[in-house]
């Protein structure tokens, strides 16, 4: 007996709308954190942004786990990133929202850079041959 796998077909889903609305409010979230805003969105915008940054960093750095361990260990990865900013500025009595979210942004870049570098290099060597 032979097994078919049969592919769902990726033009009904929504993963880039969504990556795009999540990067979206990920981002108005860090701009009005940043700006000291008064509005009702600050919170639950700024909340996301602390979670969505590091992990869609980690997430991009496991490319070889599959789906869902992916999200699993980049939403642990996210929050043990908040927890550890969190711990140290306490530590070093310099807490505030603008530094927690500069320094998360901050880790989160590095954590993505080497991601980068990588698909940067293999489109570059792509292009050359």
């Amino acid at each position: 007996m032979q097994t078919l796998r049969i592919k769902p077909s990726s033009s009904g889903s929504g993963g880039p709308l969504l990556a795009g609305v999540a990067a979206a409010v990920a981002g108005v979230g860090a701009v009005l954190a940043f700006a000291g805003s008064d509005s009702v969105l600050r919170g639950p915008f700024a909340l996301f942004f602390l979670l969505v940054a590091p992990g869609a960093a980690i997430g991009a750095a496991l490319h070889g786990l599959e789906p869902f361990g992916r999200v699993v260990t980049s939403l642990a990865g996210a929050i043990a990133v908040n927890l550890l900013v969190a711990q140290g500025m306490i530590a070093t009595h310099s807490w505030s929202v603008t530094g927690g979210i500069t320094a998360v942004t901050v880790i989160s870049s590095l954590v993505i850079l080497p991601s980068l570098v990588r698909l940067l290099r293999g489109r570059t060597e792509r292009r050359r041959t």
